[in-house]
């Protein structure tokens, strides 16, 4: 258990494999995910390391696999994933890896270029198809008498009159895509001066472009013209906006066998490629089948490569020296899994892997399950633990859920979240399966179990609220009694219920009294009891951590903390804040609307007023005789009020300037002690102080201690205040909770319930839809992260101020694991 409240003690290690067993050692070290290696050659350029062959090796081989995939996407193949985890492939397997890689990307670029030649050949054939029948009406056309307009502008009135013989029109023919026609049409029109004739229709169906397989729409044109000089020009701007020109006989006869042999090679086309897809389909299926594996084995090489460049060769280029950060508890399974690597291998030298001491800190290992991952995250999310801190994760997972559902109260709204929590607990594995690449669904399942406890205990402190769905449950009866005829309550609105007569005498079973829900001084009874509960759990809240940051101490062996900083501030919090939630339990028990005075509910003090007169030192003003009620709750309370606050107050300057002083002194005590070692000739003495030249550089940094500890102090004592403060956002979000949840009850529901004939359930059910769809957008998702972050807040400033520093930095050992995961993410990003 001591693991799960701090982190694991490591150790670093120096590790000695023979170079024929390095690669099968660190693969096993790879599965195991316990190892976190240093980088030795921290000096030496990623190009002149020992494995960087085989690292641009892989990397070719991952690119061959990328294309692959790309290729079986594009045809929509699945690809099977067996869930399979192969082990990382010998080094001399590497070879057969890269010819089967290499074999299949040739057979592939070599089956696309065929393909892209067909289908090029194929839009070549069907493009001149429709214009063989489309030409056929634009020839039509132009023979027709009634078109003489357009022949005297392309041949002139000389030429229709030259010895009555006709000059005869040139033409080209040819397809363009649809969207430049209007701008082709009147670049022809401008260049040609209107002496050009352009006709054009569209083709149908869409056409695939071989270079991008995109699917085009195109249209056929004819342009008849007169003279080489029109013809040169045409064909230039033809070329400008990229129109493919197709030879188009002129005699019908001619075009009608051409058409016949288009159609019959398009046929033969047609054949081939077909053949042509089924071998690429094939290729990819069976590609396919192995992808998975193969990109896990490729990518486990790569990393074991890179890893080997982290390391240092020794003096015989025999032997790879590394060094790694491991926890203790885990040596004797990392060392089985280096003796299992050597036997792989078949090296007969076993490997060494030796203890070091190190100055340096290590990294910050927390073991986690499934369930404690998300808690975990939400604190290193904040800041990493120091090595060996005390880990508020465990603390989390109780208080977190806690202090949310204190804002977020309500019985029905916490079932919403706990049965959505249950039911991705419950289908953990298949959804964990599906690797959605949703980033919102991703962080709801990674918090399941936070989700799960947050509804589980809203849903009991709506028990206690009495509220669901902003209505009461009365499942006890109340303990209110009215003994006023109906008459007499139906015409008098402004009656009220008194305690005294009205109220049976003891407490109702289990939270709430439902008739709560219906007084008119609903809000000021609740807004009374949250403010002084929320109170109440902050000040607990902090005093434990507190308590927690005493724990620090005793490990890290730090008795001048524990004097200096932890009594005074045990102390500051107790005497004054600690107090103030004693003086609540105290109104609570003495007071009563059936005591007589002065203990009677008329007669009792304000808390907040108390409280502040206490820190002030208000004097008591002379009580009135004829006023039976008494400023204080129990006798001698002004004098202990007193002492409280002047020793919680001269708790700031011992908090201030005592662990300076007595690191003062102790420095200057060990000073005096080196110099007269130094005076006596005392040889330990005057070594001491060589080999350690470090106390001057340190006596010349108490200004930084303190100015730290003063900056300490003030964060502390102001820190008490304000964060007791800021607990009340349990008050003002469970009190806006239930608000909203009432008004959108009587704004939605009650419409629907107020209507008594067959009407009223049609409206009520669409008015249910309405009301069911806010609730779980409004109350449930926005509210809920709403509470959500303010709870966070409150474990990351107001708990773990009081004792933890976050400055460590994570454990990242060298897994297979990780590193396959990582490289799914990055490849579906």
């Amino acid at each position: 258990m001591g693991s799960l409240f701090r982190s694991e003690e490591m150790t670093l290690c120096q590790l000695f494999l023979q170079s024929e067993a390095a690669y099968a050692c660190v693969s096993e070290l790879g599965e195991l995910g316990l190892v976190q290696f240093r980088d030795l050659n921290p000096d030496v350029n990623a190009f002149q390391r020992k494995f960087v062959n085989e690292v641009r090796r892989c990397d070719e081989m991952e690119r061959k696999l990328r294309y692959l995939e790309k290729e079986i996407k594009k045809d929509g193949i699945p690809m099977l994933d067996t869930g399979e985890n192969p082990e990382a492939p010998q080094p001399r397997e590497m070879i057969d890896l890269e010819a089967t890689f290499e074999k299949l990307e040739n057979e592939l670029r070599e089956v696309n270029q065929n393909a892209e030649a067909l289908k090029r050949n194929f839009l070549e054939l069907t493009e001149l198809k429709h214009i063989l029948r489309k030409t056929q009406v634009f020839f039509d056309e132009m023979a027709d008498p009634s078109r003489e307009e357009e022949q005297v502008t392309l041949l002139g009135e000389e030429g229709l009159r030259a010895g009555g013989q006709a000059l005869k029109l040139g033409f080209v023919a040819g397809v363009i895509l649809r969207e430049r026609i209007p701008a082709f049409e009147r670049m022809l029109w401008r260049a040609c001066r209107g002496n050009v004739f352009l006709r054009q229709a569209e083709i149908e169906s869409p056409l695939e472009d071989p270079s991008t397989s995109d699917q085009v729409y195109k249209s056929v044109f004819i342009i008849f013209f007169q003279g080489d000089q029109l013809k040169t020009r045409v064909k230039k701007i033809c070329e400008g906006f990229r129109a493919t020109l197709y030879p188009c006989p002129e005699a019908p006869a001619d075009r009608r066998e051409m058409a016949m042999g288009v159609m019959t090679r398009i046929e033969d086309l047609n054949t081939v490629l077909g053949q042509t897809q089924d071998h690429r389909h094939r290729v990819l299926v069976a590609a396919a089948k192995n992808l998975k594996n193969w990109f896990i084995k490729v990518r486990k090489i790569k990393a074991i490569y890179h890893t080997l460049n982290l390391f240092n060769l020794d003096v015989t280029q025999k032997c790879l020296i590394a060094e790694c950060w491991v926890p203790v508890l885990d040596i004797e399974t990392i060392q089985l899994a280096l003796r299992r690597g050597t036997e792989r291998s078949g090296s007969s030298v076993p490997p060494i892997l030796n203890r070091m001491e190190s100055f340096e800190d290590p990294p910050t290992y927390n073991r986690t399950n499934k369930f404690t991952k998300g808690f975990q995250a939400l604190i290193d999310a904040y800041g990493v633990a120091s090595y060996r801190e005390m880990n508020p994760a465990p603390y989390t997972i109780i208080t977190f859920p806690f202090l949310f559902a204190v804002m977020f109260g309500d019985c029905g709204h916490g079932a919403i979240m706990f049965f959505f929590g249950l039911w991705m607990v419950l289908k953990e594995k298949p959804l964990s399966a599906q690797k959605s690449d949703n980033e919102i669904w991703n962080i709801f399942f990674g918090g399941r179990y936070i989700i799960f406890l947050m509804g589980l205990f809203s849903m009991y402190t709506g028990l206690i609220y009495n509220d669901i769905f902003s209505k009461s449950l009365n499942i006890f009866g109340s303990y209110w009694e009215v003994n006023l005829d109906w008459k007499t309550i139906n015409t008098n609105k402004g009656l009220s219920l008194d305690p005294k007569p009205d109220y049976v005498g003891h407490p109702y079973p289990l939270g709430m009294d439902p008739v709560w829900q219906l007084a008119e001084n609903k809000i000021i009874f609740l807004n009374s009891y949250k403010m002084k509960i929320s109170i109440i759990f902050g000040i607990i809240h902090m005093l434990f951590g507190v308590m927690v940051g005493l724990k620090n101490h005793l490990y890290f062996k730090r008795p001048l903390n524990v004097i200096c900083e932890f009594i005074p501030q045990v102390i500051f919090l107790v005497f004054l804040f600690l107090y103030m939630c004693l003086m609540m339990f105290i109104k609570w028990t003495s007071y009563s609307a059936t005591n007589p005075d002065p203990y009677s509910t008329h007669c009792a003090p304000s808390i907040l007023i108390t409280f502040i007169d206490m820190v002030l030192f208000a004097s008591p003003k002379e009580k009135d005789p004829k006023d039976p009620c008494d400023k204080f709750m129990y006798g001698g309370q002004f004098g202990l009020q007193r002492f409280l606050v002047v020793i919680a107050l001269l708790c700031v300057p011992v908090l201030l300037l005592a662990k300076p002083i007595m690191i003062m002194r102790g420095r200057k005590q060990h000073q005096q002690l080196n110099n007269h070692g130094q005076e006596n000739g005392d040889v330990e003495g005057a070594g001491a102080v060589v080999q350690n030249p470090v106390h001057r550089e340190e006596e010349e940094e108490m200004g930084e201690i303190f100015i730290h500890q003063g900056i300490h102090t003030i964060e502390y004592v102001l820190g008490s205040i304000s964060h007791t403060a800021s607990y009340l956002r349990l008050w003002a979000l469970s009190l806006a909770h239930a608000q909203l949840s009432e008004v959108l009850w009587n704004m939605v529901m009650k419409i629907g319930l107020t209507s008594g004939d067959w009407f009223g359930g049609v409206v009520l059910w669409a008015l249910f839809a309405f009301w069911a769809v806010l609730t779980v957008g409004i109350l449930v998702l926005m509210e809920g992260l709403s509470a959500f972050l303010h709870t966070l807040r409150l474990h990351w400033v107001e708990f773990q101020s009081k004792f933890y520093e976050g400055t460590g930095y994570t454990f990242s050992p060298f897994s297979f694991e990780i590193i396959l995961e990582s490289a799914q993410t990055t490849t579906e990003e």
